[in-house]
């Protein structure tokens, strides 16, 4: 008997290291390109298949041990302790391994994660000492006359001029990887836009499903480009053909088509044997009508923020912000330039004399301002601009700073030359007039906005307010030219959101206890709805455990990312192998 259970034990052992050398490799292939994804989808069912085996090899151990002695059982129990010690050392070499690099020599998931953690740590933290400093300097200014504050601006160049040295030691770990990063960004952006086009490009138009989406919403430009983005995710999760109506666009009597690309080369055409509104029991229905986001019932599991569960791992990898990646290649689609635009493009370009670096600033003064976004002082905007400055200069010499400066003001123009002499402020006036609410509806503020948003995206770094579409599209833009620009920004005003979402939701991963009545206690694991962060180290949200509202420290928590089941397009992962 006691021979059997040796047997069985060692058989466990066998089985257990198999087990960790399969799921080691196969979860480490998200390096590999995506031609061994059929490979790996069999292997991943032949890994299935042996756990299965395995719990069965666990049960007859069970059932071998029952029929043994006690002495019998004692010596069993220490086999099966240094099963244990074995299977855990190589679980440890594994994760250790995993920590490190992955089977082709790039960095781990975990590793990625770790250095972005880092990163906005350090940056949460002195946002909330640089806030505190700050209020003590002035409440000691209030009372006059004392030298304090001179010594707190000290303390604030030198703990700002720190801050800068670590990020850049952390920029330095990041390019150790930048090789990797760029295969890896292109590689995923390929797929993805492969899969678009396929979608987009059905051989028979009058026997494909199809999703209709009116461009003509009743808001700026900014405002339908996401409206048709949230319409374009829905059509890519329920594998429906995007058809997008633009006749009697209010900014261009030639509709989408006179700036930007068809959709489709294939399939632009309306009919079909069934049409719907969006609503239940659609699947058998042809054509469906989609309302605007606001109206949406049900809401689909495909909403803003979710990402592509088989795609997932390697954007929580590659980028620090994965939805906006995502949704970034459903714009890159979207806008590609008609010729006459793309050369139109390039020769404002050329009179502008606009090249990087540079950091792009965009002051939204009209109708924005009192309704849906506070004021904000063109200083407020520079102060960031200069910090960014400051920060590149520890890593390369800067000859002449550059600014793009973007307004629906023109008078802003004239006051960045006069107030900042010593920066380069790169832009046309005509776009700022253009952008005015008398004639914001024409081809003219159409073309001016195009342009604004285009070198906005083209900047090396954004400073603006997260309240304004045309910043948050030309941040969305900006993760398409980088593998991961999710930290090219500094916003005054709200954290990153899409008109809409379903969501967005962050995971305590350290405890804290409220030690004022406006913070919230957190529980490692407790989910908390983001409502934004007040960049002073602290956000403000819903813990849904409590119920309750309040601020908690930002460093506490990380992304809770919605992760859904987005059609994979075997097709096309076929036509790539």
């Amino acid at each position: 008997m006691r021979m059997i259970w040796r047997l069985v034990i060692g058989l466990l052992v066998f089985w257990g290291m198999i087990l960790l050398y399969m799921s080691t490799s196969l979860y480490q292939a998200n390096g590999v390109s995506d031609e061994m994804e059929l490979k790996l989808q069999k292997a991943m069912e032949q890994l299935e298949e042996l756990k299965i085996q395995n719990r069965k090899l666990h049960g007859l151990a069970e059932e071998l041990k029952s029929q043994l002695s006690p002495r019998e059982k004692r010596e069993v129990e220490d086999l099966r302790d240094e099963e244990k010690s074995f299977v855990t050392s190589l679980d440890n070499s594994r994760r250790q391994m995993a920590f490190d690099v992955d089977a082709l020599g790039n960095p781990s998931l975990d590793h990625e994660v770790l250095r972005r953690a880092a990163e906005n740590g350090v940056v949460e933290m002195w946002y909330f000492i640089s806030s505190q400093l700050k209020h003590i300097k002035k409440g000691i200014e209030s009372r006059g006359g004392l030298p304090t504050p001179d010594h707190i601006d000290y303390m604030i160049s030198v703990g700002a001029d720190h801050r800068r040295s670590i990020l850049r030691d952390l920029y330095n770990l990041s390019s150790l990887s930048s090789d990797w990063r760029h295969k890896e960004a292109e590689s995923l952006a390929d797929l993805v836009q492969q899969r678009i086009h396929y979608l987009q490009n059905p051989s028979d138009c009058s026997k494909a499903k199809k999703l209709l989406c009116n461009l003509n919403k009743g808001c700026g430009y900014g405002c339908q480009l996401h409206h048709v983005l949230y319409c374009f995710l829905v059509a890519f999760g329920t594998e429906r053909t995007l058809i997008l109506e633009s006749h009697g666009w209010r900014y261009s009597s030639g509709g989408w088509e006179k700036y930007f690309l068809p959709v489709s080369d294939t399939c632009t055409d309306r009919s079909g044997g069934s049409t719907r509104s969006w609503g239940n029991n659609i699947d058998d229905v042809q054509v469906v009508e989609m309302p605007i986001v606001d109206s949406l019932y049900p809401r689909p599991p495909y909403m803003p923020q979710a990402i592509p569960r088989d795609l997932s791992e390697r954007l929580i990898r590659l980028h620090g912000h994965p939805f906006v990646w995502w949704l970034g290649q459903f714009l890159k689609y979207l806008i590609r330039p008609q010729p006459a635009l793309a050369d139109d493009i390039e020769a404002t370009k050329k009179r502008l004399r606009f090249k990087n670096p540079i950091v792009g600033v965009h002051i939204r003064r009209t109708d924005k301002i009192g309704s849906e976004a506070a004021y904000h002082s063109l200083d407020e905007y520079m102060t960031y601009v200069n910090d960014y400055y400051k920060q590149r200069e520890m890593i390369r010499t800067i000859g002449q700073r550059r600014v793009y400066l973007a307004s629906d003001d023109p008078n802003v123009i004239k006051e960045a030359k006069d107030k900042y002499p010593q920066y380069e402020f790169i832009s046309d006036a005509a776009f700022s007039r253009a952008a005015g609410l008398s004639s914001r509806y024409t081809d003219e503020s159409l073309r001016s906005v195009i342009m604004d948003i285009h070198f906005l995206s083209l900047c090396d770094y954004l400073v603006c307010t997260f309240s304004s579409q045309v910043c948050r599209v030309a941040y969305e833009i900006m993760q398409t030219l980088h593998p991961d620009a999710s930290q090219y920004f500094r916003s005054l005003d709200d954290i990153y959101y899409f008109g809409g979402q379903s969501g967005h939701s962050q995971v305590a991963i350290r405890e804290h206890k409220a030690s004022s009545g406006d913070e919230l206690d957190l529980k490692v694991g407790d989910i908390v709805g983001i409502a934004g962060n007040h960049w002073d180290g602290f956000s403000k949200g819903r813990n849904f455990r409590t119920g309750k509202t309040g601020v908690y420290p930002s460093y506490k928590v990380h992304e809770h990312l919605d992760i859904v089941d987005f059609p994979t397009y075997l097709n096309v992962t076929k036509a790539r192998s």
